[in-house]
């Protein structure tokens, strides 16, 4: 009876003693497989550390300038981004309010450069993600706040947004500063069309700048005009502040020839013969331009006097009736009362403006009346045979006396 129970105890070690060695070869095992084949446990020792690698930083280093809180931060050139190490994968720009900074990854791929200039006292987050030749990842965000500038510049634009205007309306632009970085503004404007066109500008002094197509502005196209001013420095210490988008259409075509040889003014609409006008132009010593010239103003009664146009005391008419502006310097096509009806269609009596025939407080009948209600701002009329010479480009709205090439792209 001993012996037997001796015996189950003996059983009982010897099958602890047999499972023991059976969970040590499992474990065994189990440690060896992380190893790979081999049982010198060589090969065991490259998984760590290929582990270890793959887990490791990324080699490639963020560069971003200014650096983070910095403020006072100018609108052009301090913003800079690149990485050493590796590669750009991944750069944003944005103001508080989420308005992307566009821009392009330059130099294989190790920088990054702003399409523009930023806005001036605005905050901007960046955000960059570059990686290393193992394509690992590395990181890098901050903020900051550019300048406030103590003197600023806007454009006052013609034609005014979401307007109709005739054919021959160019873009015109005059800055309430002098411009010494054209350059810079250049960059931040641009006039587009629908139809698309090709369009060029023209700097006149260094506060006006104009921009057109070739020809006329085709019936229905839809022009746009976009400002991109906010922070640009149009002369040192003097910024932009504008952020704007302004569009108009332009509505059918309509081209008046004033012959001052004839004393007749043909009206066009959409190249057919609409009505031929009788008139009076400039007289001997006071002739009117030539050229072409594009209505700027409308008046329904307005007042001339000499005194404004270097004409003295000649004359000071204080109910001009039905009175478009064709010139900066004076030069009308209006209503005249005060001619005699025979004038008209047979001489040129004005003192350089086109007239014609009309009643004192403006008919509603007369030709004059007729013209005006047929006009809109932005219609050419363009003025040949006179004793004159060629009106200059800036003098009104009048772009198309430039010639094309003289245009810049």
């Amino acid at each position: 009876m001993t012996t037997a129970r001796t015996g189950r105890r003996g059983g009982r070690r010897a099958l602890s003693a047999l499972l023991l060695g059976m969970s040590l070869t499992l474990v065994t095992a189990c440690g060896g497989g992380s190893g790979g084949d081999g049982a010198d446990g060589k090969n065991g020792d490259r998984e760590p550390k290929g582990g270890q690698a793959s887990a490791a930083a990324s080699r490639a280093v963020v560069e971003v300038a200014p650096k983070d809180g910095a403020k006072d931060v100018d609108t052009s050139g301090a913003l800079r981004v690149g990485a050493s190490r590796g590669r750009l994968t991944e750069v944003k720009v944005t103001d508080t309010k989420g308005n992307p900074v566009p821009g392009r990854i330059t130099k294989g791929g190790t920088a990054w450069e702003p399409a523009l200039h930023l806005a001036a006292a605005t905050e901007y987050k960046v955000h960059v993600v570059a990686e290393d030749s193992a394509g690992r990842a590395a990181a890098k965000d901050s903020t900051f706040r550019t300048l406030v500038p103590k003197n600023t510049f806007v454009g006052y634009y013609t034609p005014e947004d979401g307007s109709k205007v005739g054919v021959g309306m160019p873009v015109s632009l005059h800055f309430t500063r002098g411009i010494t970085d054209p350059s810079a503004v250049e960059r931040a404007v641009t006039v587009t069309s629908k139809p698309a066109v090709e369009i060029r500008h023209k700097w006149y002094g260094n506060d006006r700048l104009d921009f057109r197509p070739e020809k006329y502005w085709a019936p229905g196209t839809k022009v746009t005009l976009k400002l991109s001013l906010d922070g640009v420095e149009g002369r040192p210490g003097v910024y932009g502040k504008q952020s704007k988008t302004v569009s108009f259409t332009v509505g059918r075509s309509q081209v008046s020839v004033v012959d001052a040889k004839k004393h007749t003014m043909r009206v066009e609409r959409d190249g057919k013969p609409l009505r031929t006008i009788p008139i009076t132009a400039g007289g001997p010593g006071t002739t009117t331009y030539n050229g072409q010239m594009v209505i700027s103003e409308k008046y329904p009664v307005t007042r001339m006097n000499g005194e404004t146009v270097g004409f003295g005391g000649e004359y000071d008419i204080k109910d001009v009736p039905h009175a478009m502006r064709l010139s900066t310097s004076g030069t009308f096509i209006h209503g005249n009362y005060w001619s005699g009806a025979g004038t008209f269609g047979n001489a040129n009596a004005s003192h350089g403006c086109v007239g014609l025939l009309d009643t004192r407080g403006g008919g509603t009948s007369t030709p004059a009346a007729w013209f005006y209600a047929h006009s809109m701002i932005g219609d050419v009329v363009t003025v040949k045979n006179s004793a004159d010479k060629t009106i200059q480009w800036w003098n009104g709205l009048n772009a198309w006396n430039l010639p094309w090439d003289q245009w810049e792209k």
